[in-house]
This record gives structure tokens, sequence and C-alpha cells, in this order.
């Protein structure tokens, strides 16, 4: 009995990689270039940081969960999924306001948005992308006995 393992193709990894990897070099030349006191390029830096990382974060923790309710097994902690997903909206709501309150140009604040914007979406894409290699891998390991 042959069984079929789901795999995204390879153009749509390349797509996805290349994806984020453009979004990491306009944020970066975007925050690279900031007018401005260094003070708000640091925080701004950070809310990138910040923001990027609980992307990931929240992207595993929903994947986790929707396999925990198939799976028929304990999710996650009540208050675990009250900070993952506070965390998320946090950085985000912080790194806007930041953002917003910045004495620069608007075009420039723009620029910065749509990119911090594209950053996060890319992050949540490259997330289920990878996520989704791992379990064809395992499953892949599981028919053919190399668990």
């Amino acid at each position: 009995m042959k069984v079929l393992i789901h795999r995204d193709s390879r153009a749509w990894q390349l797509q996805v990689w290349i994806s984020f990897a453009v979004a990491v070099f306009l944020c970066g030349v975007g925050l690279g270039y900031l007018p401005g006191k260094d003070l708000d390029r640091a925080f701004m830096i950070m809310g990138y940081v910040f923001c990027l990382t609980n992307a990931f974060v929240l992207a595993k923790f929903v994947r986790d969960a929707e396999q925990s309710v198939l799976a028929g097994k304990p999710a996650d902690t009540p208050l675990f999924r009250v900070v993952v997903w506070s965390s998320f909206f946090l950085a985000m709501a912080l790194t806007g306001w930041g953002l917003l309150r910045m004495e620069i140009n608007d075009t420039y604040k723009a620029f910065l948005g749509v990119s911090w914007l594209y950053l996060i979406s890319c992050a949540f894409t490259l997330a289920k992308a990878l996520r989704d290699r791992h379990e064809a891998d395992l499953a892949e390991a599981r028919t053919t006995g190399n668990t």
C-alpha cells in the first residue's frame, strides 16, 4: 500500500523564503536609514524583533492547539494562551504606536509600516511552511519505519 504524503512544491518553498528575505531586507533598510533620534531607532528595532518572534510563537501555538484537539490531548494551559495572544497584540500595538508617534515624514512612516506588516505576514507563512515540511518528514519516517 502506497501512502501519499503531501509536501509543498519547491517553487512554493522558494517563494516563501524569498518573500521572507525581501521583508527582512526592506525592514532592515527602513530601520537602517530611519531619521530621527537614536532612541526612536532602538525602540523600532526592538519592536520589529518583538513582533517577529511573537509571530513565530503565535503560529506554533495555534498549530499545536489544533493538533491537540485532533489528537484528543490536553492543550496548553489557559494562562499560556493569554500570554501568547497578549504578547502578540502588545508587540503589534506598541510597535504601531511607536511608528505613529515618531516625528518623521509620512511617506517614511508608510514605508516602515508596510514593510513591518509584510514581515509579519511572511513570518506566519514561513512558520507554516517549516511546520508542514517537518510534519511531512515525520509522516515519511513513520511510513518507512525510520522513527
